[in-house]
């Protein structure tokens, strides 16, 4: 199904510009942007995939990654096709960077799978939900409407006025903050900046606020920019939890995996700033687990997305103060 965008307009009878993320591509009529699935049909432009998924699943909440968001729920996942920016090693290239199969599904259906599952509402992931945002805004509206939760995981590259007429409806956020540095967002045909604006306007809103970054060799592993960014990350909050990433070779990229020594040495820079900071795609004792910031109080232990959680409520049961979790 295809549904007309918001956020674009018209640079003469025939071609227009999109305005949903900082790409702001021109348009010609029959050809999309660097989505794919933002097109220009007549003069106008259209979402082509508005309720179509290539893929759905119901997901523990850690694996978005979100480790103080409803620890131990699961949640409806979804996504489709596309994105907005060209990372060399995208884990999930066979559906962002190219069209392929996609299924109908309706909203309610969508609602209706969420109840029967028990999961806690649902995850716009898989993809890049800001290219899909026509589809994203409705159905967020329907789920906070029913009552249940709207997480986007995501690269954070989106305008802030889309950005700010969505964000009523998003309850928690994972932001892939890829690198630290102009030349590395201009590597994966970025810029930084928007991404840094949409951390803070989310973190500002009250939404539940997680980062990712994927480190990978001799790319953005810089300890000095790893640093830097753990440092931009306190200044919004130092509760805001990081997800240090460890990389392995994929789609166009074949750089070495990232050395366990290389996770650890950011793990520790990342904890001299942060309260909380985790280690994924490594077995690395003790660095999935959560401790409060405040007495060093186990509070969830993790193994893969087997947890054992001793808190019930954001509030640490040794010394009572409160903790940036959200139950």
């Amino acid at each position: 199904m295809i549904k007309e965008a918001l956020f674009y307009e018209n640079i003469d009878e025939k071609t227009v510009k999109c305005n949903i993320c900082p790409n702001h591509c021109i348009i010609k009529p029959g050809k999309s942007g660097i989505c794919k699935i933002r097109e220009n049909i007549d003069g106008k432009l259209y979402l082509t995939s508005y309720n179509e998924v290539t893929s759905i699943a119901l997901d523990p909440i850690e694996k978005k990654p979100l480790y103080h968001f409803y620890p131990g729920s699961y949640i409806l996942s979804i996504g489709t096709n596309g994105c907005n920016l060209q990372c060399p090693f995208c884990q999930n290239w066979q559906i962002s960077t190219q069209i392929t199969y996609r299924e109908n599904i309706s909203i309610d259906l969508l609602y209706q799978l969420a109840i029967e599952k028990n999961s806690i509402g649902i995850a716009y992931t898989y993809n890049e939900p800001t290219v899909w945002y026509e589809f994203v805004l409705d159905c967020s509206k329907f789920f906070h409407e029913k009552g249940l939760k709207n997480v986007l995981v995501t690269n954070g590259y989106i305008n802030e006025d889309p950005l700010l007429k969505l964000i009523p409806f998003i309850d928690a956020v994972n932001v892939d903050l890829k690198g630290f540095t102009k030349d590395f967002y201009k590597w994966i045909k970025g810029d930084i900046n928007p991404v840094k604006r949409s951390i803070k306007l989310y973190y500002k809103n009250n939404i539940h606020v997680e980062i990712t970054n994927l480190v990978i060799t001799d790319k953005n592993d810089d300890l000095n920019k790893v640093e830097e960014m753990c440092k931009y990350i306190a200044s919004i909050s130092p509760d805001i939890p990081l997800h240090i990433s460890r990389y392995f070779p994929n789609y166009k990229l074949d750089n070495p995996p990232t050395p366990l020594n290389t996770l650890r040495n950011c793990y520790e820079i990342a904890k001299n700033y942060l309260h909380y900071v985790y280690i994924g795609n490594a077995l690395i004792e003790d660095t999935s687990n959560s401790y409060c910031p405040h007495c060093n109080n186990l509070l969830i232990e993790r193994t893969f997305y087997n947890i054992k959680t001793y808190i019930k409520e954001p509030l640490c049961p040794n010394c009572k103060n409160s903790l940036y979790f959200v139950f």
